[in-house]
């Protein structure tokens, strides 16, 4: 037998395949490096495309005419309407599990209120953790649940939820089983994060380091127990934990077993230093991050994951995004969902905000909110479409992918496919 009909023959007699298509554009990313700038003249764009799919994976991507040729006997999910397709959208920093509303934070901030006198007001963090700790799980599953079909509906099927919000061993594991329970019903993909180390909880008797161990000795080994997470982030800022004391906790983090992430920079320089030494998986925020610490952060596998949602929540400066990309660094962009300095949750609408600001090329951003922002949670399975990699991509009724980033958010996703099932 030939080629080609061993293949047909080998994929007819195992698998149930599914062919979708024709696509005006297919936008795969796949051709495109982990780190560094990128041109738009490098995406790989097919016409007249199709993907082939079997079991939630890609089987193959390419001219649809052809594909449907060599696959006669697969089902055919045919695209009506003149449409394009990239792969789904990863958000690699959210903090969506929470109880109640921080809007009066907002204006106290925008009426000219600093961090301290909406914090003695009763905002703040310590507002969000009172008001989740209030809440019971099933109000947080619930809260979850919506905001995730927020977010899918944006095209973001690979979500990253942060505890945060109950700073004690009951209300952390309280958090951190919402979120595996909201798993069980959804079919995006949610990537549990331990953020126990946000802060100091006002009702902890003993001094920040005495609550970094306690979570070391408590939390942490009850959350393995339960198979709850498999990341600890840290908040290293002077408003939370100090840098030695910060470094300490995630290196016996890390001897535990767990993956690192870590906010750094938001404020204040010095801790993406810290997160590279670790070895952490990501360092989030650097709005303060320094050249010299931006070469040191570009020159190693952490991903520099920008936040543009917190700096247009707190008018601050944007993470140097550009300068990261120019130095051979791996740049994510995520919403940090979160009820008080980043209630925005759009992806698209601040990823091309920060483009703007930071003059970052059309394929910089894809990038950074798909294939990169999935390395930075260890899921190099997707974020590209290309054979062997999860079926999880959307469309948009449009003729020219550019149109995406240009609408700034306003043009969404006509379809949404996860596991190559349209949702």
């Amino acid at each position: 037998m030939k080629r080609i009909e061993l293949y047909r023959y080998f994929y007819h007699s195992r698998y149930f395949m599914k062919l979708t298509g024709p696509f005006k554009q297919i936008i795969t990313l796949s051709n495109l490096s982990i780190r560094g700038k990128l041109n738009d003249e490098d995406l790989e764009i097919i016409s007249n495309g199709g993907i082939l799919t079997n079991g939630g994976i890609i089987l193959e991507i390419g001219d649809f005419d052809s594909l449907k040729q060599m696959f006669p006997d697969s089902e055919t999910d045919l695209i009506d309407k003149e449409q394009i397709t990239l792969p789904a959208f990863v958000d690699a920093h959210t903090h969506i599990c929470f109880g109640g509303n921080r809007a009066n934070d907002f204006a106290m901030r925008n009426a000219g209120r600093s961090y301290l006198e909406i914090a003695e007001s009763g905002g703040g963090i310590w507002s969000s953790v009172q008001h989740t700790r209030a809440a019971s799980e099933d109000d947080l599953i619930e809260g979850i649940l919506k905001r995730v079909q927020v977010l899918v509906k944006q095209g973001v099927t690979t979500i990253e939820i942060k505890s945060g919000y109950g700073l004690n061993i009951d209300e952390e594991l309280k958090m951190l089983r919402a979120i595996k329970k909201a798993q069980t019903q959804t079919t995006a993909t949610l990537v549990p994060t331990c953020l126990s180390a946000h802060l100091k909880p006002r009702d902890f008797e003993g001094t920040s380091k005495e609550y970094l161990n306690y979570i070391v000795n408590e939390i942490l080994p009850k959350i393995k127990e339960e198979n709850l997470a498999d990341r600890v982030d840290i908040f290293i800022e002077k408003s939370a934990f100090q840098p030695e004391e910060s470094k300490n906790f995630i290196l016996k983090a890390k001897q535990l077993g767990f993956q690192i992430t870590v906010h750094a920079d938001q404020f204040t320089a010095g801790s993406s230093r810290i997160a590279v030494e670790v070895g952490a998986k990501s360092a989030d925020h650097l709005e303060a991050t320094i050249d010299e610490d931006i070469e040191f952060l570009a020159k190693s596998d952490t991903v520099a994951i920008a936040l543009p949602g917190a700096s247009l929540g707190l008018g601050e400066p944007f993470s140097p995004a550009r300068k990261i990309l120019d130095k051979g660094g791996i740049l994510a962009i995520a919403t940090d969902w979160n009820p008080g300095s980043a209630p925005m949750g759009n992806i698209v609408t601040q990823a091309s905000i920060l483009a703007t600001y930071q003059k970052l090329t059309t394929a910089e951003v894809l990038a950074a909110i798909t294939f990169r922002a999935a390395f930075a949670l260890d899921l190099e399975d997707r974020g590209v479409l290309a054979k062997g990699k999860k079926a999880d991509f959307i469309t948009y009724e449009t003729d020219n992918f550019q149109n995406i980033l240009y609408h700034q958010g306003s043009l969404k996703p006509k379809n949404i496919y996860i596991n190559g099932k349209k949702i």
